[in-house]
């Protein structure tokens, strides 16, 4: 999913209380991580709920997979993950996800703490894709 069709999406909604139910609905089409996964090695540091995300390289691409014990974090990486997946470290890199954090509106609609871990997972993204291009 691209950012313009989250865009759209977003745009059905009417007000922020539809939105976060449809931030929830996301993060319960993630795809489960292993037990494996779930382990300090994938733990992203930074966020007030536990996020693991598990980064995968196929040729000069990116994909990445996640989980959050929270709902509302769980359909964050969801979204983060819809704007990263399949992208070379380059596109990665230059993305600007906080524009895209706050076209979406979710600057203004998530607490301080959900948003900094927004970043943090953003970062982790980030990194991974640097020590690939390295």
């Amino acid at each position: 999913m691209s950012l313009e069709s989250l865009l759209d999406d977003f745009s059905l909604f009417d007000d922020w209380e539809d939105r976060y139910r449809y931030i929830i609905e996301l993060g319960g089409t993630l795809a489960p991580l292993s037990e494996a996964e779930h382990s300090d090695a994938y733990k992203v540091p930074g966020c007030v709920s536990q996020v693991w995300l598990v980064t995968e390289r196929d040729n000069d691409r990116l994909s990445f997979r996640g989980d959050s014990d929270a709902h509302i974090v769980r359909g964050l990486v969801a979204i983060l993950l819809d704007l990263f997946n399949n992208k070379t470290p380059t596109e990665i890199s230059d993305f600007d996800a906080e524009a895209a954090f706050n076209e979406l509106g979710l600057g203004e609609h998530l607490t301080p703490q959900r948003s900094n871990g927004f970043y943090s997972m953003v970062q982790r993204i980030r990194n991974d894709a640097a020590a690939v291009s390295d």
